[in-house]
């Protein structure tokens, strides 16, 4: 919607580029402007200069701004859709671990616009499109020392706790938004029975692990290269729905992209690194994992599948309920990260063939790095 202001609005040299970035409600671009307008000043904003720079799966966009001297980033989370709070309170918990996360500058608490440090415009997973096998590996080291850090900051009570209640909400996301939604398919009770015990036994594992601080979404998408920086460690984004969860899942999450795929091998070395690293860390004091990977292995793929399952169901529904059908997309490779754990544990394969019956196609069984 274009945004005319009212005559009797004070004068802003930059309204134009305000203008501009696309509002669907008049008085929240006017809203932006006042903000935008008495931060000016005091940080050197050079209003005219405003331009989008992200979108996310939510409500919140993502505005750049320049300064004579740097460039800030602008969020607009309307609060009737987007709670600023845990965003702000995430940020400080991380920078109070060690890692590089962006400065809260500014916060309109009513009208949920932020004022934040620039971490730089290019993701590592944009990084990667172009780079070597060896800055790879560089990178992924450097993600997962900052893995580290983070779950070693970890203490309970603070973040909300990943339970069985949000994984087993998580979960229906599946059933509800993919197999319904997307594909159309009602499960016949046989099915619902198969698929609701292979929850049981997702949700029994997760919840038998160690539980450290999680990220929730810790992939290259957002984690941000900073060759042109005096610092140079990795920034870290869109950690507002932190919880406090099994030690498995970020590095799930890492391994397993929802925009990007490795091989096997590729995922195996890193995990390996990132095992080794937790385990001098003292994250690993748990059954066997301190000894055998493979145990370690397998509750990391078990975590995986769970928000695989998770993610296909958010997939179909930003799609189906949001107008966002770019993320459909990425789904086959969540339906291909399903099958391969679903095919390398016995407990696991009535989820295969009902991936089958889902997908109208066949798989075969293959091999497990943990224990069957």
């Amino acid at each position: 919607m274009s945004t005319t202001y009212p005559e009797n609005h004070p004068d802003l040299s930059g309204f134009h580029a305000i203008n501009a970035l696309g509002w669907d409600d008049s008085n929240r671009a006017i809203q932006f402007a006042d903000w935008l307008s008495s931060l000016a000043l005091h940080f050197d904003l050079q209003i005219e200069t405003v331009k989008t720079a992200s979108a996310d799966a939510s409500f919140r966009r993502y505005f750049r701004i320049q300064s004579a001297t740097r460039s800030f980033i602008l969020m607009d989370a309307p609060p009737d859709k987007e709670n600023c709070k845990p965003f702000a309170d995430i940020a400080e918990l991380m920078l109070s671990a060690g890692l590089r996360v962006p400065r809260v500058l500014d916060w309109h608490v009513e009208h949920g616009f932020m004022l934040l440090e620039d971490l730089g415009n290019q993701t590592l997973m944009q990084y990667f499109a172009s780079s070597g096998m060896t800055d790879r590996l560089t990178y992924f080291e450097q993600a997962t020392d900052a893995l580290v850090s983070w779950q070693r900051a970890s203490r309970p009570g603070v973040l909300p706790a990943y339970d069985a209640t949000l994984l087993r909400r998580e979960l229906s996301l599946f059933e509800e938004w993919y197999v319904n939604g997307y594909r159309q398919l009602a499960l016949n009770p046989q099915q619902q029975g198969d698929l609701y015990k292979v929850y049981d036994q997702l949700v029994a594992n997760n919840l038998h692990a160690p539980c450290v601080f999680v990220h929730r979404d810790y992939m290259p998408r957002n984690l941000m290269v900073s060759e042109d920086c005096a610092d140079t460690r990795l920034g870290i984004l869109d950690f507002q729905d932190a919880v406090y969860g099994p030690v498995t899942y970020d590095i799930a999450s890492l391994m397993r992209d929802a925009f990007m795929s490795w091989d096997e091998d590729f995922c195996l070395d890193i995990t390996v690194r990132y095992w080794h690293k937790a385990r001098a860390a003292g994250l690993l004091h748990f059954d066997d994992w301190e000894t055998d990977f493979g145990a370690f292995y397998r509750s990391v793929e078990w975590m995986g599948l769970q928000r695989h399952l998770k993610v296909a169901g958010i997939f179909a529904r930003l799609s189906l309920r949001d107008q966002k059908p770019k993320y459909l997309a990425d789904t086959p490779r969540f339906i291909g990260y399903i099958r391969a754990t679903a095919c390398r544990y016995r407990e696991l394969f009535p989820l295969l063939r009902l991936m089958d019956q889902i997908e109208g196609s066949t798989s075969s069984v293959s091999y497990a790095f943990g224990r069957v």
